[in-house]
């Protein structure tokens, strides 16, 4: 018997060594330090247990189960010091000898389910283990998706294929009934109806789903319907860190709060009337600056750090604010992408609320309306938007959106991608009061100059990360990023290296779409950036000698699409054999340029060419073999993304076979060619985005299908001239990717001669545009599908496809005079009526004119073509609705 203090050394023997590791050949107990986290290590656990058990030290015993209690419950130790196989084989030995420390093992688990979901040997926990985990009240998850696709992913592992889940009398279908399938996002709950063990409970969650996104009323006796609300409770802890929302449409002000207010199946009679006052204001939008907050008994939860609400179109996110600031002191990052209602002018306030807040996303989609990109043929003057809740919500352009104050300096990433309303001043604000930021993104933000965005790089000398597409950035902004080496003279400038320069410390530089950005300049700029990480050029004055100049070995990620320049034409060259010996023809963005980046920087992981032309090289072009750049990308299986048109063929592909398994996104443009055998592609389980644009020309219904079994898991489908398909891929598309969130269809043969069908079963579609495909669109088919699909954003359509000849909306049509303002009208009027419960944001009608062909036999009829003729956008951002005319196909 060991008496306190002491020391008891096992020496362990066992006739089969090699179940023996060296380490535990010899086993240490002391009953001293019983509270130290490494007191004792988890793999040993059981032998001290038995020890303890056969030399009856029952000090140590206590001692065991005290440090088994601490580590389990100290908030302190990280998952990773302990090993789930070791905790799993403790589980199964404290519950085959009865003792008492398995509730501290499951709790922990519990607690702790993202991690043990994450590990490789997950599919081994024992069913019965999992289950308890599941249904602990402590049990912590990001969202109720990651709870379901670990499930998901255990069933798969411990299911064979022949004996799936029957629907009685399985008790694997508990576990499935504890996913709250109300609080699953639409896209994974509809993306899940072709899962076997999950198609049921899916279908049912998409209805329900559709069903409160749908509800006319934000009061929240007539969304729990008198029914118990644990099924809309997020699982929120004290120990969760995460709270991801984010694809919910069904989220709302009254079901958020009911989530923050503490724990009643039965809410007092009281509270539940001041919620219902809130909702009445919410639906109504009137002023809600008067409310007292402090009203609602929200509870803490002091380890929440980070809150996703993108993709929520009807939660009122300038009020869930106040409940944010309350309920999580320590939240540091918030993404509320696609939020339309919140106003870029409502920063300040957010900042002012959530003071520790570092890391934002505002995004909203960008304008088609780009001026560098469209030709306008008319605009309408704008109707401004009654979406205000507060009486001081208007103000002019000149007057800044932000308002900080100096301690407000803790942003070091803010996202403002889409926001028209950002101009100079804010930025200069934003430059003066955020000292620490470090990145930024303004994309498609076109109302900022030139010299606005190079104020914010000159302040911010923290700055390493630059987003700023498709806006004016331009000649001065360079200047600002190489400052320090243009007053440096030559000798200093060959001794420095380029070191001093923001544009070395750069990380991310994506300026696609920047026309301002002459060849001089954009020379000048990479020829620094040898610290860069991903780097888009698109659309820009890039020549071969810029990528030349580009000495950086860390590229992950190249964009260089669309890169139109003059260059010689490539016969002249081919006069004299001697130029072969010459560098690349100036303004010549070929395979050799591009060649050479892809070989100087192993860990790319996405290349961008498409619309390159000069890619395409002829067949005894002696300067470069196309194929050869292919095999550099697939022979390092690193690629997660290409995107590529002219140059690319059937032999191209082959070449990167090795590299298609690990693909997330395929892109295929004009130019390039896959042939028959390159559309039955190889199983790309991974693979999430495919975008085929005239390259399969004669795919048929049989290929898609094909297609949709190779290709399970996608989420953006693009296919443009697949000229063969009919009605019948509908079906195929809508089975084989229910998950849908992107689909594009244009000029593909009869898919919608019948009408839409099965299509508007993809109720997770965000993005949608049908094209040429067939003259049977009903002329209620906006309406219908915006109703449908509560994500729907973007919807861009042809008159050529309408069966009746025009799409129809609430009748006004005897006030207008035109059929194009009748149109804008309808569909704005559907807009206004509609903003707080429809996501549509974004509406382009194309109208083509009939066009006589040239050639063409009289005997065959009607000998005409349609030619696009222009594009009416309609686009509704947080202010107010504009529409304009363009001759562009966008």
């Amino acid at each position: 018997m060991a008496s306190d203090g002491e020391t008891v050394i096992l020496n362990c023997i066992d006739s089969d060594g090699s179940k023996l590791d060296g380490d535990h050949e010899e086993i240490v107990i002391s009953t001293a330090e019983a509270h130290s986290a490494v007191f004792v290590l988890s793999r040993t656990i059981e032998w001290k247990f038995q020890a303890s058990l056969f030399f009856g030290v029952d000090k140590l015993l206590l001692v065991c189960r005290s440090w088994l209690e601490y580590v389990t419950s100290e908030v302190s130790i990280w998952p990773p010091q302990l090993c789930l196989e070791d905790l799993v084989h403790n589980w199964d030995y404290g519950r085959e000898n009865a003792i008492d420390f398995i509730p501290q093992l499951t709790g922990y688990l519990a607690r702790n389910f993202i991690w043990m979901a994450s590990c490789d040997s997950f599919h081994n926990v024992p069913f019965e283990l999992l289950l308890s985990c599941v249904k602990q009240p402590c049990l912590t998850v990001d969202s109720e998706k990651h709870l379901c696709d670990a499930i998901l992913l255990w069933l798969a592992a411990n299911t064979n294929p022949s004996d799936r889940l029957s629907s009685t009398g399985d008790a694997r279908l508990e576990i499935l009934t504890e996913i709250r399938t109300s609080l699953l996002s639409l896209p994974f709950a509809a993306g899940k109806r072709r899962c076997p063990f999950f198609s049921k409970f899916a279908e049912r969650s998409v209805v329900a789903i559709c069903s409160l996104a749908a509800s006319r009323s934000f009061i929240l006796a007539d969304i729990l319907g008198g029914g118990d609300c644990n099924q809309l409770r997020i699982r929120l802890t004290e120990y969760t860190k995460i709270l991801d929302l984010s694809g919910c449409p069904q989220i709302n002000l009254p079901l958020l709060l009911l989530n923050m207010l503490p724990s009643s199946n039965n809410l007092d009679k009281l509270l539940m009337k001041k919620l219902n006052q809130l909702s009445l204001k919410l639906e109504r939008h009137m002023d809600i600056s008067r409310i007292s907050w402090e009203t609602f008994p929200v509870l803490t939860f002091g380890a929440v750090q980070v809150v996703d609400v993108s993709n929520c179109p009807m939660l009122h996110l300038e009020a869930a604010i106040e409940f944010f600031s309350k309920s999580f002191p320590s939240l540091t990052t918030l993404k509320a992408a696609y939020i339309l209602t919140f106003r870029t002018m409502k920063l300040y306030q957010l900042l002012q609320r959530c003071p520790l807040l570092s890391d934002i996303d505002l995004t909203v989609d960008s304008t088609p309306v780009i001026p560098a990109k469209v030709s306008v043929i008319s605009s309408f003057p704008a109707v401004m938007l009654q979406l205000s809740t507060s009486p001081n919500d208007e103000i002019c352009p000149d007057v800044p959106a932000f308002h900080f104050s100096r301690q407000l300096s803790n942003i070091t990433k803010l996202i403002l991608e889409g926001r028209t309303d950002i101009y100079d001043s804010d930025l200069q604000i934003i430059a003066e009061c955020c000292p620490s930021l470090c990145c930024i993104n303004l994309n498609a933000c076109t109302s900022i100059t030139d010299s606005g965005i190079s104020i914010l790089v000159l302040k911010c000398v923290e700055l390493h990360s630059i987003f700023a597409c498709d806006t004016s950035f331009g000649h001065n902004c360079v200047l600002s990023l190489c400052r320090n080496i243009s007053r440096l003279d030559a000798v200093a400038m060959k001794m420095a290296g380029n070191t001093n320069s923001l544009a070395y410390k750069l990380q991310i530089l994506h300026i696609g779409g920047c026309k301002g950005i002459n060849e001089t300049s954009l020379l000048e700029l990479i020829s620094q950036t040898q610290r860069i990480r991903s780097l888009c050029l698109r659309e820009t004055q890039l020549v071969d000698n810029c990528l030349y100049k580009f000495s950086g070995s860390s590229l992950e990620m190249l964009d260089v699409s669309d890169t139109k320049v003059y260059t010689y034409v490539l016969s002249v060259a081919k006069l004299s054999t001697s130029l072969c010996k010459l560098p690349p023809l100036h303004g010549l963005v070929s395979c050799h340029a591009v060649g050479h980046v892809v070989r100087g920087n192993p860990l790319l992981k996405c290349l961008i060419a498409r619309g390159c032309r000069h890619l395409l090289q002829e067949e005894n072009d002696i300067l470069w073999n196309s194929p050869v750049l292919y095999y550099e990308l697939g022979k390092s299986c690193n690629l997660e993304e290409i995107s590529l048109g002219w140059g690319f063929s059937f032999f191209s592909l082959e070449a990167l076979r090795p590299a298609i398994k690990m693909l997330r996104t395929f892109i295929v443009g004009l130019g390039g060619s896959l042939g028959e055998d390159g559309l039955k592609l190889s199983s790309a389980p991974r693979l999430r985005k495919l975008k085929l644009e005239r390259v399969s020309t004669q795919m048929t219904n049989d290929d898609l299908l094909i297609l949709s079994r190779n290709c399970m898991n996608l989420t953006e489908l693009s296919l443009v001239g697949c000229k063969r398909l009919n009605s019948e891929s509908q079906d195929t598309i809508s089975n084989g990717w229910p998950g849908l969130i992107s689909l594009h269809l244009e000029d593909c043969g009869e898919v919608t001669a019948q009408g839409v069908t099965s299509l508007m079963n993809c109720q997770a579609l965000e993005d949608l545009l049908l094209r040429h495909n067939g003259l049977g669109i009903d002329r209620n088919f906006i309406i219908r599908a915006a109703s449908r699909m509560p994500l729907l954003r973007k919807v861009a359509i042809d008159v050529c496809d309408a069966k009746d000849g025009d799409f129809d909306l609430p009748d006004v049509r005897p006030l207008m005079r035109s059929y194009t303002l009748y149109i804008v009208v309808l569909i704005f009027v559907y807009l206004v009526q509609f903003a707080d419960r429809n996501f549509l944001r974004i509406v382009k009608i194309a109208r083509c004119n009939l066009k006589r062909r040239t050639f063409c036999s009289t005997k065959s009829g009607t000998c005409t073509t349609p030619v696009h003729a222009e594009t009416l956008i309609l686009t509704c951002d947080s202010r107010k609705l504009s529409r304009t005319v363009v001759k562009e196909r966008l």
